[in-house]
C-alpha cells in the first residue's frame, strides 16, 4: 500500500527513540524533501512562520506551556451575522513566552476590530499595511512590550501572535468579524470554522523562499488524539434577530440548548458548555413565514451609499424532462480522508451513480498522489457500466498525498466540446491543500462548457478553496459534515442539478453609475439567491436583474426604496470587492503589484484585514525583564473529527508510557460567557484565566528559547 504523505514531506521517516516514535509534523528544510529530524534533542530549525516542532514520544505536538481556550458571541441580524472572538492565552509555565495560533474563519469574514486586554488595561489595534504591523510587532517583542498581531495567511485562515506573556499571566484577545449568512431554498445557516485541517503541500509548488514561507503559513503542529483528550477548547453563544418567525432550529454538528430572548428572538448555546476545537460549528433555521424572495438593505458611509441585494429568483414547481447529461465525478482518496470523510464520500458517489440515466455518459476520476480515470472517456450509462462504477468505488482506500491538480485538469478536458449535453463536475474532497490558486487558474482556463460542482466532505473542510473553485465554474458548494445526512445533501444537490439555471446573468441601477460586485454574475441554481453589492452616490431609481431561465428571458427590477437600513453593509461590500481583486489577479485578468495595491486601499480605507494589511496592538509598556528571555510556542492544533492519525503521519504510533501523571492533568478552563465587553473583560480578569487543559501522556515539554 502507498505510504501517505501530508504536510511537507513525501516520506516522513519514523525512527524509534527507546520504546517510541517521533512523528515529523512539518518539514525541517524545504529544499531537502527527504531530510527529517529524528533526534529528540535536536534543535529544531527557526522561521519566519514560527518555530518548527517535533512529536514527542508518542507521537503527536508537545504540550504547549501556553494554554488557549476561545469564546465566540454572535449576533445575527437580518442577514448579516456580527461575531467576537475572545481568545484567552494563559502561559502556564515560568518563562516568558510569545505564542503563535493558527485559526479559520469563514472566507467572507470582513475582520476590522482587534483589542488586547491585559489585567486592567484594554489596548485596542490598529490597521496598517502587512509589513509596517509586522515591524511594530516585531519591535514590541524584541522590547519586551506585549504585542498582538492579526495576519490573513488565506481568506479563511489567520494567525495571531502574542508577545511576551509573563509566568501564569494570561492575556485576551478579543477579535470581531463580520459575514453575510448562507441562504439556499429558504434555509438560512451560520457557520464558524473551529480547526485548521492540516493541508498538504505540493512538492513542486516549493520553487522560491516565498513560495516556502506562504506553505508554512498555513500548517501547524498537531495533536496525537490518542495522547490524551483535545486542546483549545470553545464556547458558544448566538443571539439569533432574523427579522422574521424562526423555525427548524438545528444544529446539526453539536448538542445545543436554546432560549427565547425578550425581543423575541432566540438564544442558542452549546447544551454541554465547552467543545473542543475539532469540528465547524452550523446552525440552521427557516422561515416560519412565507420565504421572502427578495431583501435589500442599505447603508450609509462617508459620502457613499452600500447596496446589498440579496434576490431568488423564480424556479418552476415541476421538473422538466432532465436533458442528457456528462457527469464526471472526481473523488479524493487520499490519507487526509482516511476514516468517517473516506465512507462519507464513497456513499455520496454510490447514491450519485444511481441517478443516472441510460441517457447520460459518466466518468470517474480518483486520486492521491496518483491518479486513475475509471474509463479512458466517458461512457453511456448502461446497467453494466454502473455496476462496474459500484465495484470500483466500493474498493477505493484512503492513501497518499492530496495532488489535486492532475485530477482537475484531467476532469476539464472535454473530448466533445460541441456536444449538446450539459456537463457537469462532481467533485468530492476536504479541499485541504496549500495550492489554491493553481486549482482556480485551472478552472479559469480550461472550463470551457463545463460546470464544476463542489462537496467538501468532513468535519472542517477547506471552505474557502471548494466555494472558489464552484465560483469560478459557475456552479455551487455543498458540504457533506456527517454520514448520517449524505443521502439528503446529494439528493438535495442532484435535484438542482436536474432543474433549470438562471443563465445569462445581468445586474444594473438605472440612471446610476454605481460599483457592482461581484462583475462575473455566476449561474444560479434552484434555491440560490444572488447576492450583489454596490457602492454609489446615494443610488436613486431601481435595480434591475435580468437573464435566463430555461432558455427563456427573465427580468425582474426592485425599487431602491424598499431597502432598509443595514449596518456593516459597506464593509461586506469591501470584502466582496477584496476578493473579487483577489480573483482576478489569480486567474491573471489583473498584475500582482495592482492587486496588492488595490488590495491594502481597500484594507486600510474599510479597516479591514486582508492579505495586504493586518491589525496590531501594542502595548506601549514595556514588561518583560530585558534580562529575560523569550520562548517562542506555535500552539498545536486538534485533529479534526473523523481523521485517522495513522494515514497522516505514519501510522504505528505507540502510547509510549501511557497513563498521565497528576502534575500532567489539565484543570479545567472557564471560558468567557455571555455578552462582555472590554470592561467586564477587565472587571473579570481573574474569572477569565485559562488554566491548564488536557491530559497528554507523559509528553515532554520543549521550549525553545530565543532572544
Amino acid at each position: 500500500m502507498r505510504r501517505p504523505f501530508h504536510a511537507l514531506t513525501r516520506n516522513p521517516r519514523r525512527t524509534a527513540v527507546g520504546a517510541s516514535l517521533l512523528f515529523l509534523l512539518t518539514l525541517v528544510a524545504f529544499a531537502a524533501f527527504s531530510v527529517a529530524r529524528a533526534a529528540g534533542d535536536e534543535e529544531p530549525e527557526r522561521t519566519a512562520a514560527g518555530t518548527l516542532m517535533l512529536a514527542p514520544r508518542g507521537g503527536g505536538a508537545p504540550l504547549p506551556a501556553v494554554r488557549l481556550g476561545t469564546h465566540y458571541e454572535v449576533h445575527v441580524s437580518g442577514r448579516i451575522a456580527r461575531t467576537r472572538v475572545v481568545q484567552a492565552f494563559r502561559n502556564t509555565s515560568s518563562q516568558w513566552v510569545a505564542a503563535t495560533y493558527l485559526y479559520p474563519l469563514p472566507d467572507d469574514a470582513a475582520v476590522d476590530s482587534l483589542k488586547m486586554v491585559v489585567g486592567q488595561r484594554v489596548i485596542v489595534g490598529e490597521i496598517r499595511r502587512r509589513a509596517e504591523a509586522a515591524a511594530l510587532y516585531e519591535r514590541a517583542r524584541a522590547q519586551g512590550q506585549k504585542a498582538a498581531l492579526v495576519e490573513e495567511q488565506r481568506p479563511n485562515t489567520f494567525v495571531n501572535r502574542i508577545a511576551n506573556i509573563g509566568p501564569g499571566e494570561t492575556v485576551l484577545i478579543e477579535i470581531e468579524y463580520q459575514a453575510p449568512l448562507a441562504v439556499r431554498g429558504g434555509d438560512y445557516s451560520l457557520r464558524l470554522p473551529l480547526v485548521v485541517g492540516p493541508r498538504y503541500v505540493p512538492p513542486h509548488t516549493l520553487t522560491s523562499p516565498a513560495a516556502e514561507a506562504d506553505a508554512r503559513s498555513v500548517l501547524a503542529p498537531i495533536v496525537d488524539p490518542r495522547s490524551g483528550p483535545p486542546l483549545n477548547p470553545v464556547s458558544i453563544e448566538v443571539h439569533l434577530q432574523p427579522g422574521f418567525p424562526i423555525a427548524n432550529l438545528e444544529s446539526p454538528y453539536h448538542r445545543i440548548r436554546e432560549e427565547r430572548d425578550a425581543a423575541g428572538g432566540r438564544i442558542v448555546r452549546l447544551a454541554n458548555g465547552d467543545v473542543p476545537a475539532d469540528r465547524d460549528f452550523v446552525l440552521r433555521w427557516r422561515s416560519a413565514a412565507a420565504d421572502a424572495s427578495l431583501g435589500l438593505f442599505r447603508e450609509r458611509l462617508g459620502d457613499k451609499d452600500y447596496l446589498m441585494a440579496m434576490l431568488t429568483p423564480p424556479v418552476e414547481d415541476r421538473r422538466r424532462a432532465a436533458s442528457p447529461r456528462e457527469l464526471i465525478f472526481v473523488i479524493d482518496n487520499s490519507g487526509s480522508m482516511a476514516g468517517a470523510s473516506m465512507e462519507q464520500a464513497k456513499t455520496s458517489l454510490l447514491h450519485a451513480l444511481l441517478t443516472l440515466t441510460p441517457a447520460d455518459r459518466f466518468n470517474i476520476i480518483r486520486f492521491d498522489d496518483t491518479m486513475t480515470q475509471l474509463f479512458d472517456a466517458p461512457v453511456a450509462a448502461s446497467a453494466d457500466q454502473v455496476a462496474l462504477a459500484q465495484r470500483f468505488t466500493n474498493a477505493l482506500d484512503a492513501a497518499g498525498g492530496t495532488e489535486m491538480l492532475p485530477a482537475l485538469r484531467a476532469a476539464l478536458v472535454d473530448p466533445t466540446p460541441a456536444d449538446a449535453r450539459v456537463r457537469q463536475l462532481i467533485f468530492m474532497t476536504d479541499g485541504e491543500v496549500s495550492n489554491e490558486n493553481e486549482m482556480l487558474d485551472a478552472i479559469g482556463r480550461s472550463r470551457g462548457r463545463s460546470r464544476v460542482f463542489m462537496i467538501g466532505i468532513g468535519s472542517a473542510p477547506n471552505d474557502h478553496l471548494m466555494g472558489r473553485m464552484a465560483e469560478v465554474g459557475r456552479g455551487s458548494y455543498t458540504h457533506i459534515g456527517d454520514s448520517g445526512e449524505v443521502n439528503a445533501r446529494m439528493a438535495e444537490l442532484l435535484d438542482r442539478l436536474t432543474r433549470p439555471v438562471v443563465t445569462d446573468l445581468e445586474v444594473r441601477i438605472a440612471g446610476s453609475n454605481a460599483e457592482l460586485t461581484p462583475q462575473l454574475l455566476p449561474d444560479l441554481y434552484a434555491g440560490e439567491p444572488l447576492v450583489v453589492l454596490a457602492r454609489g452616490d446615494a443610488p436613486t431609481g431601481t435595480l434591475e436583474v435580468s437573464g435566463r431561465i430555461g432558455g427563456r428571458p427573465w427580468r425582474q427590477s426592485v425599487p431602491l426604496v424598499q431597502a432598509v437600513q443595514g449596518p456593516g453593509v459597506a464593509k461586506m461590500w469591501a470584502r466582496r470587492r477584496i476578493a473579487e481583486v483577489e480573483l482576478a489577479a489569480t486567474l491573471h485578468a489583473l498584475g500582482e503589484a495592482e492587486a496588492a495595491d488595490a488590495i491594502a486601499r481597500l484594507g486600510l480605507q474599510f479597516s479591514l484585514v486582508s492579505r495586504e494589511t493586518s491589525l496590531i496592538a501594542v502595548d506601549r509598556t514595556p514588561s518583560r525583564p530585558p534580562s529575560a528571555r523569550l520562548t517562542e510556542e506555535e500552539l498545536p492544533l486538534n485533529l479534526p473529527a473523523g481523521w485517522d492519525f495513522d494515514h497522516l503521519f505514519g501510522g504505528n504510533a505507540t502510547s509510549g508510557d501511557a497513563g498521565a501523571r497528576p502534575s500532567d492533568q489539565a484543570e479545567p478552563i472557564d471560558l468567557p460567557q455571555g455578552g462582555t465587553d472590554a470592561a467586564m473583560l477587565m472587571r473579570g480578569g481573574t474569572l477569565l484565566l485559562l488554566l491548564a487543559l488536557c491530559g497528554l501522556a507523559a509528553l515532554r515539554r520543549r521550549n525553545l528559547a530565543c532572544a
